[in-house]
């Protein structure tokens, strides 16, 4: 099958949005509320500072989470979901799931830091 984003194709839409090396565990790490780009980074510490924040900003330019900034010091900077990141959960869920059994049936071990239990 031949997807082209910009032609039309939904899977490649979808896999355009989340398909970045960290953008579904940031997304899924935020289902439970706003956090922290420090709280983000100790989730997810195989991310590079620069590549977490690159995912981010690709996140937040593609409408999935929003950016708040306080203006206090240090400053203060939270990521949430937005009801259409929050729409994706399905489908992470589905893959998650999928994965999982995949593993378990080829013996691997799940050892990232998603975890079925929280959503």
């Amino acid at each position: 099958m031949n997807c082209d984003y910009t032609g039309g194709c939904p899977v490649d839409a979808t896999l355009h949005l989340i398909g970045g090396k960290y953008k579904s565990l940031i997304l899924w790490h935020l289902t439970d509320g706003a956090l922290r780009y420090g709280a983000l980074q100790k989730l997810i510490p195989q991310a590079t500072p620069k590549m977490l924040t690159q995912q981010l900003r690709e996140l937040e330019g593609d409408r999935l989470l929003s950016r708040q900034v306080y203006p206090v010091v240090p400053p203060k900077v939270e990521y949430a979901l937005t009801d259409l990141g929050k729409s994706l959960m399905p489908i992470l869920t589905a893959m998650y799931n999928w994965g999982a059994g995949y593993m378990r049936d080829n013996g691997k071990e799940i050892g990232c830091s998603m975890t079925a239990a929280a959503h």
